[in-house]
């Protein structure tokens, strides 16, 4: 069993490496030293920071529905790949189950959007 095949796998990974800590090296070296206040300060989009958060610091619920709907379907469509790939072998049973499951992906995508899910108002 020989590992010549993976040699350039293990040499990109090692010039990546080598990029890597030579980037963080050489960065103190090369980069700008010029310091004030404004910049060693907290970001806050041009806003004066303060204790307390502006809008009671609350997000709304639609920020998470939209991440986890996001990531439903996100999930689900990555099922398709491995079917597209063994689709010859799979045969027609492998074909009526992936209809199955998009048509299940389906109907969860239009009741989702029929409830107003993706709606950014």
């Amino acid at each position: 069993m020989s590992l010549a095949p993976y040699v350039p796998i293990l040499g990109l990974f090692a010039l990546a490496a080598a990029f890597a800590l030579f980037s963080v090296a050489v960065a103190p070296f090369v980069g700008p030293r010029r310091y004030n206040k404004a910049k060693l300060d907290a970001y806050e989009c041009g806003i004066e920071p303060t204790p307390q958060p502006v809008g009671g610091g609350r997000f709304p619920v639609k920020f998470y529905l939209t991440a986890m709907l996001f990531i439903v379907f996100d999930i689900e469509i990555i099922f398709l790949y491995p079917w597209a790939v063994n689709f010859d072998a799979l045969g027609l049973f492998g074909f009526v189950e992936m209809v199955l499951f998009i048509v299940t992906v389906f109907v969860a995508f239009t009741y989702v959007w029929r409830r107003g899910g993706l709606d950014w108002d």
